[in-house]
């Protein structure tokens, strides 16, 4: 394995942890996270045995693929950084579409189209989606009043497991409930600026 193949394995890491974080669904994402890190923790191991077996004529690859692999084995097992970084730049990306979806849905262009009436609104097929896990998003409007919320999932999971989302609303009642939220666990929910929030568990 030479340093083209080391690059191109980075490279596919990336690409790969770009693709999940916006379409792949929670089980074959954690399948996946599952494989990788044991391929790159026994490719770590086994560079290491070889450092030690080869110890008086090492070469300098061989190092920089125990650092390869066990960087590649620590960012895939612990997910959380790359993923924020990820999730960061597709806030400051995608922003201005988000916000276009939300005038829709303020002006009545946009409404629930699910089956089961539940606030899901299927929005076009588009890439790069808003919304994970097929580019639905749930609205909730209040039938009296202009207040409303709008949630893109940033990580869609199934049946009670907690799910990730990006929330617009200006509605005081989930405001509230929100900044508790955030109060109760900053780690993973914050506000991002008025009326949007990050939430984790929703």
């Amino acid at each position: 394995m030479g340093k083209k193949t080391l690059i191109y394995i980075i490279i596919g890491w990336c690409l790969l942890t770009i693709i999940k974080y916006y379409f792949i669904p929670y089980f074959i994402a954690f399948l996946l996270w599952a494989l990788l890190s044991f391929t790159f923790l026994g490719f770590a191991i086994t560079q290491v045995l070889k450092i030690v077996w080869e110890w008086k004529s090492l070469a300098k690859l061989r190092i920089i693929k125990f650092l390869v692999f066990s960087i590649l084995f620590y960012l895939t097992f612990n997910q959380s950084p790359f993923n924020r970084l990820i999730e960061k730049a597709d806030w400051s990306i995608q922003y201005k579409r988000r916000m276009a979806i939300v005038d829709k849905v303020k002006s009545g262009e946009l409404n629930p189209n699910g089956n089961h009436n539940n606030g899901l609104c299927k929005l076009p097929y588009e890439f790069p989606v808003v919304s994970h896990g097929g580019n639905d998003i749930l609205i909730g409007k209040s039938s009296d009043s202009e207040e409303l919320i709008v949630k893109f999932w940033i990580f869609r999971n199934f049946f009670e497991a907690p799910s990730i989302y990006f929330v617009y609303t200006t509605n005081e009642k989930k405001i509230n409930e929100l900044e508790e939220r955030v109060a109760r666990d900053p780690k993973n929910n914050w506000r991002i600026e008025e009326n949007w929030y990050r939430t984790f568990g929703e």
